[in-house]
């Protein structure tokens, strides 16, 4: 009986084991070959916890790393460095490392990014055979795209952007049926395009902005799929490219584009995008942009558009973004325009319009630079004329021909001559990057839409003249000089328009040229918000025997209200401007951190960098700007501009800023200057201590004098609480920025209820129990 219980139960067993699933269960092979790569990557962050007991497959992924597993061998495999990553050791075997790599023969999808892989990509790429997305973006590979990678027949995906790839873009490019994403923005790539890339008939979208390509623009019109084309800063042109009508997004910026719009623009009824800016385009306008369903934001601004615009032109309801500066408009902004609401940014400075409330010409200047583009046409129809009718004349009559046709031209040059001094002389600007919002590429670092919700009121960013700076600051005489620091002279000019900047003058050495800039200037142009004061352009100066960048320029936004701490101590801000202060500075950290990729930490942030503007609007002056951070590290250990050899990041980067602002919020507070570490320790033990039910007589000899019993209580101590988080010695401690908001916006309102309530007094707050801090899993 026992012998047959135990049959039994051996055959439950042997049926369990049957009708369960296989695991995941890694070959042992892909496991070491996985530590292999962990050991050539230096160990980085993401990959510290990996060892032999790791179950990768089964692994819970992260934005760090993810290994994605199929029938025991590795499909997908994605390993992000953090956006601090400097470029690995010199003995760093890049050839070794793609050899390792090949030892996951079923690799489908390959993600590589910031990681400092440096050095050409090998040939032994070809040997992933299977790939179908590769992701190699935001590195230092250099050289030229390896032909090896035409033999990836699957490829459906090929991202390597910020990289320094030089160049030309390959004709074998055309040779990928599945190819949907091709991106290799910001790199050195140069030349002209293939005319290969219109045989991409799965491509979905294109990105070449920020490179040196040149020429005309190969015929995409039967490219059917295509919805993204961004070509930004380039050297393409003259002819607007043929196009299919299903793009979504098309960004043109910044290159040498020159003609009219043609009329199938307006029948592209999926259009959301259309970006156009700093060219040579001339011609009407066409107001039917506005009111294409699709249409979410048009910018055409440092071009020469004629014609005139009318108040009942109509506009789609979802159009939110338009720029039409320094064009040659005439007529009055459409209602439609003028109407939108806070959320919108229409721009149109620049232009001939009735509506004044940006700059405007008067109308006779656009009428003549109108006259002044249309002129050279005109001439050389006249000269064909003369060149027909020279053709069929008889010999006869070709001297009397040519002496009236002397007289004519003599006659037309004294006229021009005497226009041209009449009227002023045409100013050509140079717009730099201006960004732009996108979700359709996950690995690209775009700016977010905080940004253009925090420009508003700022002029568009653009690159300046040597001459006009010499201008606006009289030969950088020394009556205009500001400050010297570690990173140059700060200057104080005044524009053309009047409006008053700062300009930072940046010597450097003969390796650095223009394109050494442009990830640089790029974000640089991004970092525009209402709490920063922010970079309105810049400007090169360059060496006369190599080209190379002998001074680079910044020009920024002049804040003359004084910083934080004078306002303070000075004016005696109330206690509900503090706190309006407090949020602005806050706000600006937020933006640095996450309103742009990568983000910006370290700041160094103290109360005297804070301005104040005319309406007590608090504007972050000094930031960590990578171009600076990395002249700085040039300047202390002698690395190369593009190396990334600049220190290291902590691993708790962003709440340096936190730290830095309690000690700022301590100062708001008390209204006593903090000019020491010990000082603020001191302060904030004072205030640890008035933390008490019975505390706010205690709180009270603390708090600033000024302050008197203006403030309430649950407010004050709500501002105190979050302040003594903020300055934790432990970084993981201290709160969020989005924390620090949060109880700040609260402590504003708590304040304003209580000034509201007329029987309100400093012994009856707004309510007996102040609310519990907001923890950051709220």
């Amino acid at each position: 009986m026992a012998s047959r219980s135990y049959f039994s139960y051996l055959l439950v067993v042997l049926i369990v084991l049957i009708l369960m699933p296989p695991s995941s269960q890694l070959q042992s092979s892909q496991a070491w070959t996985l530590l292999r790569l962990q050991r050539l990557l230096n160990f980085p962050f993401g990959l510290t916890s990996w060892d032999s007991r790791t179950d990768f497959c089964n692994a819970e992924p992260n934005p760090l790393v993810t290994v994605v597993c199929y029938e025991e061998s590795i499909t997908q495999l994605h390993i992000n460095g953090n956006n601090s990553s400097s470029r690995l050791p010199k003995s760093f075997p890049i050839d070794s490392f793609f050899t390792t790599l090949t030892r996951l023969p079923n690799l489908k999808v390959l993600s590589l990014t910031s990681l400092g892989l440096w050095g050409p990509i090998p040939a032994k790429i070809s040997r992933l055979s299977s790939l179908e997305i590769l992701n190699m973006s935001s590195n230092l590979l250099d050289g030229t795209i390896p032909s090896e990678i035409s033999h990836l027949k699957n490829l459906q995906t090929l991202i390597l952007d910020h990289n320094i790839l030089g160049g030309r873009l390959p004709e074998w490019i055309g040779s990928f049926p599945l190819m949907a994403v091709l991106s290799v923005k910001n790199n050195a790539l140069n030349g002209p395009l293939p005319v290969s890339l219109s045989s991409l008939v799965s491509l979905r979208l294109l990105v070449l902005s920020f490179n040196a390509f040149s020429g005309p623009m190969p015929d995409l019109s039967c490219l059917a799929n295509l919805q993204v084309l961004d070509l930004e800063s380039n050297y393409f042109g003259p002819q607007f490219p043929s196009l299919s009508k299903k793009v979504v997004k098309l960004v043109m910026r910044n290159n040498s584009f020159k003609g009219g719009i043609p009329s199938e623009l307006s029948s592209y009824y999926l259009l959301q995008q259309v970006d156009i800016s700093s060219n040579r385009f001339v011609g009407p306008f066409m107001p039917s942009l506005l009111s294409l369903p699709s249409i979410q934001s048009i910018n055409i601004s440092g071009n020469r558009f004629t014609g005139m615009l009318f108040p009942n032109t109509s506009c789609n309801d979802e159009l939110k973004d338009v720029d039409f500066s320094s064009n040659l408009l005439t007529g009055s902004l459409p209602t439609c325009l003028s109407s939108r609401s806070k959320d919108a940014i229409v721009l149109y400075s620049g232009n001939c319009l009735t509506n004044k409330d940006q700059i405007q010409h008067p109308n006779s200047f656009c009428q003549n630079q109108a006259f002044a583009v249309d002129l050279l046409p005109r001439k050389e129809k006249k000269t064909s004329v003369h060149k027909a009718i020279v053709a069929v004349s008889v010999v006869g009559a070709v001297v009397v021909a040519l002496i009236v046709a002397f007289l004519l031209f003599t006659a037309i040059r004294r006229e021009q001559a005497k226009s041209v001094v009449k009227r002023p002389p045409r100013r050509l600007i140079e717009h730099a990057s201006n960004g732009y919002p996108s979700k359709l590429l996950a690995d690209a670092r775009y700016i977010s839409q905080t940004m253009k919700l925090g420009a508003l009121g700022i002029p568009s960013y653009r690159s300046f003249s040597l001459d006009e700076l010499e201008a606006a600051t009289n030969n950088f005489d020394t009556t205009t000089f500001i400050g010297e620091g570690s990173l140059g002279q700060m200057y104080r000019g005044k524009l053309r328009d009047g409006s008053i900047v700062a300009i930072r003058c940046l010597k450097l050495k003969k390796q650095h040229t223009s394109q050494n800039f442009n990830r640089h200037i790029e974000l640089i142009s991004k970092l525009r918000h209402r709490h920063l004061v922010s970079a309105l352009g810049h400007c090169f100066e360059y060496y006369l025997e190599d080209s190379s960048v002998s001074t680079l320029f910044l020009v920024f936004e002049y804040v003359s209200n004084g910083t934080l701490r004078s306002n303070i101590s000075g004016q005696k801000l109330s206690w509900t401007q503090r706190i309006a202060a407090a949020i602005g500075v806050a706000k600006g950290i937020q933006f640095l951190h996450a309103g742009i990729i990568p983000g910006v930490f370290a700041n160094d942030l103290t109360i005297t960098n804070v301005l104040m503007d005319h309406n007590l609007v608090a504007k972050i002056s000094s930031y960590n700007l990578p171009v600076l951070a990395e002249i700085k590290a040039e300047v202390m250990v002698g690395t190369t501009f593009g190396s990334k050899e600049h220190v290291r990041r902590t691993l708790h980067e962003e709440k340096i800023d936190i730290y830095d602002f309690g000690v700022i919020l301590l100062e708001i507070i008390s209204g006593r200057p903090i000019t020491t570490r010990i000082d603020a320790k001191l302060l904030k033990e004072q205030l640890q201590e008035s933390i008490t039910a019975d505390g706010a007589a205690r709180r009270r000899s603390i708090v600033d004098p000024v302050l008197g019993k203006a403030c309430c209580s649950d407010s004050l101590k709500t501002v105190i609480e979050i302040c003594i988080r903020c300055i934790s010695e432990e970084p993981a401690e201290r709160p969020s920025v989005e924390d620090v908001l949060w109880n700040l916006q609260f402590a504003a309102q708590v304040q304003e209820a209580w000034r509201g309530d007329s029987n309100s007094s400093e012994d009856s707050p707004l309510s007996p129990h102040t609310p519990a801090l907001r923890s950051s899993d709220d």
